[in-house]
């Protein structure tokens, strides 16, 4: 997909009756595959009038976004991806200024910005440039100027990078149609310019967009501009689209293996044996001839080799492995061979499972537990950062080494979200994991969110210290309501009371309830927290109202048989 066909762009900028032009603007247009990743960028900047450095302020901006955007993950949203690289532009700013050289004083500049990526446009704004959009004849604005009027004459600007180290950004997005065209000016073309002039400019110069973004900024000088005038104007000529067939051919580029046995050689690396199989995957122990090191291969089995679905998260499996590097994630090797089939390699890990450590460790002791729950809240913390939900933490999921090192496995149910907003002609299956540890707001069909691994990590921390899991094991959607906490101290009275708090909270049904960050359920599980303490010495009519009349009635009707009898 070719990105400048999809566009026509017309540009004007110029100093007008100032010495300097303190407007920057630009665009980037990548190929594929970035173009598909992280789409296209546009964006202008106008250095704050009255600030020292206000050139070098708005070329600063306009310069990172183009730039540090396209660095940012792949698994990112547009939107994180934007804001990043924004406040870190923003503190830059300030930490320059703040050094007191010339050369960095006044550093400031607002800055308006589209992203437009498979087919939605993601809009941010600060300050006073604007963005319009031009559809079916008719012109709107669609950012709002940051600036406060004292009266008809006097205002001033609320809003800018450089200014205060909270950056407030406005954000929004929306559907991109055949045809939108997008204009985005500086204060200096606006406000002298109206709506139905620039509206005129655009359609009369329909073949030719630099053309009518000249006639702008001319008409601006020519109405009275004293300030820079710089203009864009963005025709896309149809949304940008995946071809269906070019996917499914990547897809395919590569033949499934053949069946593999021991002594047999896949690209270099020796089959040892087979170490898992199912309908789906088969997985082996191998040596790297080259290295001699042992690795894992997982290939995929024949009987999908037409089911794209399928291929697509084969594929998307090895594309988020290799995106996370962390001691507590498997790590995917790095193939320096030509690769002849379809097939992925991973790191050897000698060890066990958590489902078998935990068999063979029915009664571990609370620090033996915590250490592996960290380390496991490490690995999460890893995809999460990468804006990934795992959403199928299990302890079959979950490996120890000989070390005592844990590693997450399994990225097949992996949810990322900048693959998300990306359309696809390929169907996306959202993979739940083990019901016994999946979320209940999963099941329920609401999206997965950090919040619904963190419940999956609070389930398995319950079953490792009581070998049971804190709800019934045959809920369903239709019983989610009835779901009630057992208390992990009926099991064990050995369990600190505020340990079990900690679980308590972090399972919760409602996702609200729980834990922000997983960061402080790890703390309370090491440090007692006062609040649970508190809520465990309240009488029972205050922790559990409900509870206490039930059994007040309880005692009452057996009161009433008692007596009955007696008579």
């Amino acid at each position: 997909m070719q990105a400048d066909a999809l566009i026509d762009l017309g540009q004007s900028s110029d100093k007008g009756l100032k010495d300097e032009n303190q407007d920057s603007y630009g665009m980037l247009l990548p190929e594929s595959p970035v173009l598909e990743h992280k789409g296209i960028a546009i964006v202008i900047a106008d250095g704050v009038s009255g600030c020292d450095s206000g050139k070098l302020a708005s070329e600063t901006c306009v310069k990172s976004l183009l730039s540090d955007y396209y660095c940012t993950p792949d698994s990112w949203t547009v939107k994180t991806s934007v804001q990043k690289v924004l406040m870190a532009t923003n503190r830059w700013m300030l930490s320059m200024a703040q050094q007191g050289t010339d050369h960095y004083k006044g550093l400031a500049t607002t800055m308006s910005a589209l992203i437009i990526k498979s087919s939605t446009v993601y809009l941010f704004h600060i300050g006073d440039t604007r963005i319009y959009r031009l559809r079916d004849n008719k012109l709107e604005l669609l950012t709002n100027d940051h600036r406060f009027w004292v009266s008809k004459e006097k205002n001033y600007l609320t809003r800018a990078m450089g200014i205060e180290s909270h950056l407030e950004i406005d954000y929004n997005n929306f559907l991109l149609e055949a045809g939108d065209t997008f204009l985005l000016s500086t204060d200096g073309v606006h406000e002298y310019v109206n709506d139905a002039s620039l509206l005129k400019k655009i359609t009369d110069n329909t073949d030719n967009l630099d053309r009518a973004a000249r006639e702008i900024t001319t008409l601006a000088m020519k109405n009275g501009s004293d300030d820079n005038v710089t203009c864009q104007i963005v025709r896309f000529n149809q949304p940008p689209q995946v071809n269906e067939e070019e996917i499914y051919r990547k897809l395919t580029e590569f033949p499934f293996p053949p069946d593999l046995n021991a002594g047999m050689v896949l690209d270099g690396y020796r089959i040892e044996r087979e170490l898992h199989a199912s309908a789906r995957t088969q997985v082996y122990l191998a040596t790297d001839e080259e290295t001699g090191m042992s690795v894992v291969i997982k290939t995929p089995s024949v009987n999908y080799s037409d089911d794209p679905t399928f291929l697509d998260m084969f594929v998307n499996e090895e594309w988020i492995g290799r995106r996370i590097d962390n001691n507590h994630v498997l790590k995917i090797v790095e193939q320096t061979r030509t690769r002849h089939f379809l097939y992925y390699v991973t790191e050897y890990i000698e060890g066990q499972t958590l489902r078998q450590w935990m068999n063979d460790n029915p009664l571990p002791n609370l620090n033996e537990v915590r250490d592996i729950i960290e380390q496991i809240a490490r690995g999460l913390r890893a995809f999460h950062r990468k804006e990934m939900i795992h959403q199928d933490l299990k302890p079959e999921n979950i490996i120890i080494d000989s070390q005592g090192t844990v590693k997450i496995i399994d990225f097949g149910s992996t949810k990322v979200a900048g693959v998300e907003e990306t359309a696809s002609p390929i169907h996306r299956l959202n993979l739940l994991g083990t019901q016994l540890y999946t979320a209940p707001e999963c099941l329920l069909g609401q999206p997965a969110t950090y919040l619904s691994d963190a419940f999956s990590l609070g389930i398995i921390s319950y079953e490792m210290l009581t070998g049971k899991v804190p709800f019934t094991e045959k809920y369903g959607e239709k019983s989610l309501s009835k779901l009630t906490y057992m208390s992990a101290l009926d099991i064990d009275s050995d369990i600190p009371l505020w340990v079990d708090g900690a679980i308590r909270k972090i399972v919760k049904k409602n996702p609200t309830n729980r834990y922000e960050e997983i960061s402080e359920f790890i703390c309370d599980l090491s440090h007692p927290n006062k609040a649970f303490i508190e809520i465990a010495h309240k009488p029972l009519i205050e922790r559990n109202p409900l509870g206490f009349w039930k059994g007040l009635a309880l005692l009452s009707i057996a009161a009433n048989i008692i007596i009955l009898l007696i008579k």
